[in-house]
């Protein structure tokens, strides 16, 4: 089946040993609908033998029924859009992960959706990827979802580029449309952070330029994609220059050792180095760097090690431990972020949520949108909220100090999700651009007040017979259902607009009824008609 069947057949534990050492690549596929993004990763795992034969005789089949292929080729989509839905449909509807190797790489392919509505799958698919294959239709050249695509890269801080122009076959193979095509996109990534781009001619369906060099385009001496993912050099990708290691667990089997273990984020860490533990700012030195296979001179990124010090500092599970003179770290209880939003409810300024941040998880909200970016045209809009699939630049405020670098001089430490308080699961991911340089001397807004407590504040009076101990009650069932409230018996009208002003929710006695906002008969309603009629009115939410 692949190029190293004969080692696996003669001698297993070699053909183990050497598969483990090899370089390991994550690159993503993205375009437009009908780019040809299935038929391509097909095609590489067909010309390189990457596919056993039951399931090249499954898709051969499969391709006869379909007829979209045309007499006598095989539709190679079929290899990657194996759910049925997607099949129905002809599209990708989620990332999937394909895996393969050659003699000298490891490979792992996310192939991510076209569409808009499925942004944050991209986002998700490109978040650990070293290089991206963006495609652009030959017929078409650069679209509005090429540049979506691009951005995003962009945004993730993908370092490598190829720009596959497919359906040449259908272009007779012009040089040149290639070259329009390429001078095109070059012109719309000017304002890109892209550093290192490849533009390959190829036909996915007919496998020019994808394994093997095309014999219809002579004037392309560029390498062919396979190549390509070969060659190109990944391993200055990594930071080296700046120690950071996360600390995820402190680990403390008996009096005779304590051990800090993470995963090198960045940098290179030595038996010896003297490190800085923050936020505390405590130093000592390296006294061992212990792995299971035993201990080690330095580690590097991605190693998992743990780390034991000199000395007796306090570090705790979240703090950072990183090299010593390299203060560029920031230390702060806001920071300013590109965030990809990624549920239905929206990202709303002052709601609570839970940022984690490396090994660290505080609460914390976004306190300020200050611009939404189109991701079709790079604009920036003004938003108050930000929806499914959109992206903005915000400031985020925690409720502790935290330690982090910009996400492009540190993806490890830069980089964060968001996390709903309710359900636990991930709504949001965020890109820090550095800290906040905010006073936020603006004065805090209703909004800014309804969002935190998911309230709108209002006087609440309750008349009838037994309304004191009814008000009680419906201020323990608020109370414990996340709002803020509180009972008045005698107020006077300046405190209740002061209870307003403050966000809160004043439940008042029949002798105030005339000052509240909405008024409720106890005698005709329980506390469950009442706290339904709060919702409906929009009081609480």
């Amino acid at each position: 089946m692949s190029h190293q069947s004969d080692l696996i057949s003669t001698d297993i534990n070699a053909y183990l040993a050497q598969h483990e050492n090899k370089e390991l690549l994550r690159f993503l596929t993205c375009g437009n609908v009908d780019d040809g993004k299935s038929t391509l990763i097909g095609r590489l795992l067909h010309d390189s033998k990457m596919i056993y034969e039951d399931q090249l005789a499954a898709v051969q089949a499969d391709s006869v029924k379909s007829g979209t292929t045309g007499a006598g080729k095989i539709d190679l989509a079929l290899l990657v859009d194996g759910l049925q839905a997607e099949r129905e449909q002809g599209i990708t509807i989620d990332v999937a992960y394909r895996y393969f190797s050659t003699s000298t790489r490891k490979f792992i392919i996310a192939d991510t959706p076209g569409h808009e509505q499925y942004t944050r799958n991209m986002a998700t698919g490109a978040s650990t990827c070293d290089l991206a294959i963006i495609l652009i239709d030959a017929r078409y050249g650069v679209q509005t979802q090429t540049k979506r695509h691009s951005f995003i890269a962009s945004l993730l801080g993908i370092n490598h580029i190829i720009v596959a122009i497919n359906k040449m076959d259908l272009m007779a193979y012009s040089e040149e449309t290639f070259n329009k095509i390429k001078q095109d996109y070059l012109t719309f990534t000017e304002t890109l952070d892209l550093k290192d781009i490849t533009f390959i001619p190829m036909s996915a369906l007919d496998g020019d330029n994808v394994v093997n060099p095309s014999e219809n385009m002579p004037w392309y001496t560029g390498q062919p994609l396979m190549e390509a993912l070969n060659t190109v050099e990944i391993s200055n990708d990594h930071n080296l220059k700046d120690a950071r290691f996360p600390v995820q667990y402190v680990n403390r089997p008996n009096l005779d050792f304590r051990g800090f273990c993470g995963t090198v984020a960045s940098g290179v860490f030595k038996r010896g180095d003297l490190v800085t533990a923050l936020p505390s700012g405590k130093s000592s030195k390296i006294k061992a760097i212990v792995t299971y296979d035993g201990e080690l001179v330095e580690a590097y990124p991605p190693m998992a090690v743990t780390l034991t010090l000199e000395d007796e500092i306090d570090v705790s599970r979240g703090d950072m431990l990183i090299g010593n003179q390299q203060q560029s770290t920031l230390v702060a209880d806001k920071f300013t972020a590109n965030i990809v939003w990624m549920t239905e409810q929206s990202l709303v300024p002052g709601r609570q949520y839970i940022i984690k941040l490396g090994t660290r998880s505080v609460s914390g909200s976004v306190s300020l949108i200050h611009h939404r970016i189109d991701v079709n045209t790079l604009e920036h809009h003004d938003a108050s909220d930000l929806k499914l699939n959109e992206i903005g630049s915000c400031t985020v405020a925690v409720n502790a100090p935290v330690v982090f670098d910009a996400y492009k001089q540190n993806k490890g430490t830069g980089a964060f999700i968001v996390i709903d308080r309710l359900t636990n699961g991930t709504v949001g991911a965020g890109m820090i651009t550095g800290a906040s340089n905010d006073i936020n001397q603006k004065a805090v807004s209703a909004e800014e007040r309804s969002a935190r407590f998911g309230q709108t504040p209002a006087a609440v009076a309750l008349k009838g017979t037994s309304s004191k101990d009814l008000a009680y009650q419906l201020e323990r069932k608020l109370f414990d259902n996340g709002h803020v409230v509180t009972v008045l018996e005698t107020p006077a009208p300046t405190l209740i607009n002061a209870l307003k002003n403050a966000g809160l929710i004043a439940l008042t006695l029949n002798s105030t009824a005339d000052l509240a906002d909405v008024v409720f008969d106890t005698d005709h309603l329980s506390i469950e008609d009442i706290y339904i009629a709060l919702k409906a009115q929009n009081i609480i939410y």
